[in-house]
């Protein structure tokens, strides 16, 4: 059966700590009442989802539409703002005190039983094949077009693997693992919330849903480029990508905002929030020798 949100996210919780909890502890960690956990924890064990406090096999193939399947990273662009570095070395494979930057979100994507990763490169794209060593898993895709386009061209090169799947941005150094996550209800981005922010952020609606995507903002989730996507969106998006990069002006779109503000409306994206201590983005050679002294040289 199709799972109500209520439902998921008990049986998600007791997946995560695979062990035995109490209905206090359901409650905490989920954030429902005692009494939402107590009718619905009776609902799942009817169900044979869950017995005793341990979600069960079948509980499990229930999750398995909500999985996430697939890892996509856009890495095909060049960097220029990390200049000098970027000159020989693509940015996601800059290394930050000894650890390439996608190496972080790689290693996340694992952590979560994501195996089935793709990356879309272009710039020094042989460079690439040093990934294999440690993680030989990786399936490459070619973006010829990254010298002449925006970073949608990555995305519609790989627009076929969106379903099930997280969409990356590949220069994030992720210092928490644990914002990778193996199931998802809807579709879903980070943001990290922000008194104000300049950068791309993103407002929402009461239920938590992107409701605007604009530069610059007071009261909003500053957006990380850390996007997943559903079985249903990820194959409308498909087209949608396609479409939006062939109208005019459609190679100098962000991908993101496909969804966003091109199809405006069509997309129900959960923001789920997190933390300025979980993730970062280096976006400039100053703030790369400010979190790495062996570059301030």
């Amino acid at each position: 059966m199709q799972l109500t949100k209520k439902q998921f996210d008990i049986l998600e919780t007791l997946a995560e700590k695979k062990g035995k909890l109490s209905q206090r502890q359901i409650e905490e960690l989920t954030g429902h009442s005692l009494g939402t956990v107590n009718k619905v924890s009776k609902e799942l064990s009817d169900a044979g989802y869950v017995q005793n406090g341990i979600i069960t096999d079948r509980g499990l193939d229930a999750l398995e539409p909500y999985r996430a399947k697939k890892a996509v990273f856009i890495a095909a662009g060049f960097g220029s703002r990390l200049v000098p570095i970027t000159l020989n070395t693509p940015k996601p494979l800059v290394r930050v005190n000894g650890v390439r930057i996608i190496d972080t979100l790689l290693d996340a994507c694992l952590k979560a039983d994501i195996t089935e990763i793709y990356v879309v490169r272009g710039y020094l794209a042989e460079q690439f094949d040093q990934l294999l060593y440690k993680y030989p898993m990786i399936r490459f895709i070619e973006n010829p077009a990254y010298n002449e386009a925006n970073n949608i061209s990555s995305a519609v090169a790989a627009r076929y693997l969106l379903q099930n799947a997280y969409v990356f941005e590949s220069d994030l150094l992720i210092a928490n693992p644990s914002i990778i996550k193996k199931y998802h209800y809807f579709s879903d981005v980070l943001g990290i919330w922000k008194e104000r922010t300049d950068d791309w952020c993103l407002t929402v609606d009461k239920d938590g849903f992107v409701a605007e995507e604009k530069v610059g903002g007071l009261s909003c989730y500053q957006m990380v480029g850390i996007y997943y996507w559903n079985s249903q969106d990820g194959a409308r998006l498909a087209g949608h990508l396609q479409e939006a990069f062939e109208a005019p002006g459609g190679k100098e779109r962000y991908w993101e905002t496909v969804p966003n503000v091109v199809y405006k409306g069509q997309y129900k994206i959960m923001v789920r929030p997190c933390f300025d201590k979980d993730i970062v983005e280096i976006d400039t050679f100053r703030e790369l020798k400010a979190i790495d002294k062996t570059y301030d040289v």
